[in-house]
């Protein structure tokens, strides 16, 4: 059985997230979707509960796939997942240097190999970083995030304790 393992923050879980996911299954028997605590980005929006939550009802559609949140090495992941392979999603140019050099690192601390599957461009300029400055503000993301992400998004900036949030930018 071939198992692929794809990590990310996932704060939130968009589109672009998506589709790699969904390319990802005709590739792997098995998906399984780590939400890791990244503890070099600033302060999660979304606790990793709530991202866990939103990626299992964003992938119902997807029966093979299964999702995880960890606080550890992506290669400690993989291991036990038992991945043949780290797959993560390119949306350009940039994203390619960094992504190398951590499969590169990946690759001798594990000797997993990592797959790239570049987005399609309908999704290549959504960041996660983008759509929670464009959702702080009151922008529209719905077109841009699984449904059940928008409804996430609305509730967290236009709810109980969104001036909070809002205020935090």
């Amino acid at each position: 059985m071939k198992i692929a393992l794809i990590p990310g923050s996932f704060d939130p879980f968009h589109n672009g997230h998506l589709e790699v996911v969904e390319r990802a299954t005709r590739l792997f028997d098995e998906v399984v979707v780590a939400v890791v605590r990244n503890p070099q980005k600033s302060e999660a929006l979304f606790s990793l509960t709530e991202r866990k939550v939103m990626l299992e009802e964003s992938v119902e559609h997807l029966p093979s796939v299964r999702i995880v949140s960890v606080s550890t090495l992506v290669v400690n992941v993989a291991r036990d997942v038992g991945a043949s392979a780290i797959v993560k999603g390119l949306r350009a140019v940039s994203d390619f240097e960094n992504e190398l050099q951590m499969a590169q690192m990946n690759r001798q601390l594990s000797g997993v190999d990592t797959i790239f599957i570049p987005t399609s461009s309908t999704h290549s300029f959504i960041a996660s970083r983008l759509l929670r400055e464009v959702a702080r503000y009151g922008g529209d993301v719905s077109a841009f995030v699984p449904k059940v992400v928008a409804q996430r998004l609305e509730e967290k900036f236009d709810g109980p304790g969104a001036d909070q949030q809002q205020g935090t930018a």
